[in-house]
This record gives C-alpha cells, sequence and structure tokens, in this order.
C-alpha cells in the first residue's frame, strides 16, 4: 500500500455509527513507535520500519513528526532516534499548558511587580529549555523582549543548570549523554564532565543558578520548581550586570524567588 492511499485511509470515515468507526491508522503508528522507542536505547528509521511493519518512508515521517512534537530526537551521532523526557508528562495526569496558563502566569506576574525585573517560566523540552511564559512585556527594565516559544540551552541557562542539577541522577546521566554527543556549540560543555559536576554540585548546593554570558548585558538567576517529588520548571529573573553584582542579586531577590516557586508547586499540587 502507497504512502498516499495510507494518508487517505487514515482520513476515511465509512459515515457509520460508533460501533462503524475506524481506528487512526496514524495515530497506532505514533503510539506504537513510542512503544518500541521506550524498549530500546535508540532505534534507527529501518528498525521501526520493521518493528512496526511500516514502509521505511512511512516510519522516517512518524519518527519526524515525534521529533518536531518534542517527544524525540534524532542522535547525529549514530542516527538513532531517542524518546526525551517529555514523554514523561504523557502520564502525569495534567494538561501541560493549562498549570503554566492558570498557575504559574498570575503567580510571576504578581512576582514582576515585587522585582520589577523581567522573569520568566522554564521547562526543559528536547534538549533544549522552553521559555513557557514571560513578564518582559510588563517589565521596564527588560533590555530584550522575550515571549514564549523562545529555547535556550540546557548547560548554557541558570534554569537549564537548575532543571540538571534537582532533576533525577537518571535523568541527569541520560541528558548529559545525550548533550555530550550533540554538534551544536552551546552544548559542547558537556563532554568536560568533571567541570559540569562541579557546577551541579554548586547549584545543588546553593539552591538557585546562575548564568553569566559575558557577551550579554544581563545575566539569569534561577531557582526550582518542585512538584509531586520532583523539578517541574525553572523560575527565572534576568537583570542587568551594571545595575548590580551576582551576590546582591541573589541576597535581595533569590527569597522572593522561592516563595513563588513554592506557590506554584503547591498550587500544581493541589490541581485535580
Amino acid at each position: 500500500m502507497s504512502d498516499v492511499q495510507d494518508q487517505d485511509d487514515d482520513l476515511a470515515d465509512d459515515g457509520g455509527g460508533t460501533d462503524s468507526v475506524r481506528p487512526i491508522r496514524a495515530l497506532m503508528r505514533g503510539l506504537e513507535t513510542l512503544q518500541e522507542l521506550n524498549r530500546h536505547n535508540g532505534a534507527t528509521v529501518t528498525d521501526i520500519a520493521k518493528a512496526v511493519k511500516l514502509p521505511r518512508t512511512t516510519a522516517y515521517r512518524v519518527l519526524e513528526t515525534l521529533c518536531v512534537s518534542g517527544f524525540a530526537l534524532r542522535d547525529p551521532s549514530d542516527d538513532r532516534y531517542r524518546l526525551t523526557l517529555k514523554v514523561r508528562s504523557l502520564s502525569d495526569g495534567f494538561d501541560d499548558e493549562a498549570w503554566v496558563h492558570d498557575i504559574a502566569k498570575p503567580l510571576i506576574t504578581k512576582l514582576g511587580k515585587e522585582v520589577v525585573w523581567p522573569l520568566a517560566i522554564s521547562t526543559l523540552h528536547g534538549t533544549s529549555m522552553l521559555v513557557r511564559e514571560t513578564t518582559d512585556k510588563d517589565s521596564p527594565l527588560a533590555l530584550e523582549r522575550y515571549s514564549a516559544g523562545v529555547r535556550v540551552p540546557v548547560l548554557g541557562s541558570s534554569s537549564g543548570r537548575v532543571h540538571l542539577a534537582m532533576c533525577s541522577d537518571e535523568q541527569r546521566a541520560t541528558m548529559l549523554e545525550v548533550l555530550a554527543r550533540s554538534e551544536r556549540p552551546e552544548d559542547k560543555l558537556a563532554r568536560d564532565k568533571a567541570l559540569v559536576s562541579r557546577i551541579l554540585a554548586e547549584v545543588r548546593k546553593n539552591g538557585w543558578a546562575l548564568y553569566d554570558n559575558p557577551a550579554l548585558a544581563e545575566l539569569n538567576l534561577a531557582v526550582p520548581v518542585f512538584a509531586k517529588g520532583r523539578v517541574l520548571a525553572g523560575l527565572v529573573m534576568r537583570f542587568i550586570r551594571s545595575a548590580m553584582t551576582p551576590d546582591q542579586a541573589v541576597e535581595k531577590y533569590v527569597p522572593f524567588m522561592k516563595r513563588t516557586a513554592d506557590e506554584i508547586g503547591k498550587a500544581f499540587e493541589s490541581t485535580p
């Protein structure tokens, strides 16, 4: 059967009642592919095509769709596809967008009125941190006005370092392994295991992370948001290096940030 015919079959409706509704093949293939990736530490297009009994071109489309949606990634070092940590959200029993909009947004907006500096909520998405919500539009101190949807490197951001430092040992080891094989310049630090270990140990000791890119006028400071025994997100504040030192920023603002992070976590846990 050709891919074109497959697509037609996926969309076909025989017009009958609920007893005659046919399953959506594309969805079934996607779920079967997720299951197959979960069974192995990486799989090639050929592996998936054989396991799920698909034409190779169809298997490639399914895998690339999972990558675009953030549930998988292709490792350029061996052309194998692997699941990302985002698949864990499938069993969390919550609407990911809902908690950001209904819980995090109003609380960081409230905090933004107190601290004035721009704030953001970031979560792990594939091999990057995804900015989910910001207060940039309301902050007169934001040099750059970022909006939701911006991606930042895991090791090249305070939110990413907080996540790596506070997540489980298993998650950390998996992420660092993937980042170490990455060809992206921003992930190069992952290859220096000793340095990364020292950085993350310091973050765990402090309970916050500071990232300073000398090429930028702004530094970013993050604290973890915990919920249900795991790190849910990073709460980030950006500030101008000429306005205060990192030590001054930590002393003055980390208590406020931790308070709001706790409020977000508790509100998340109380959500049905």
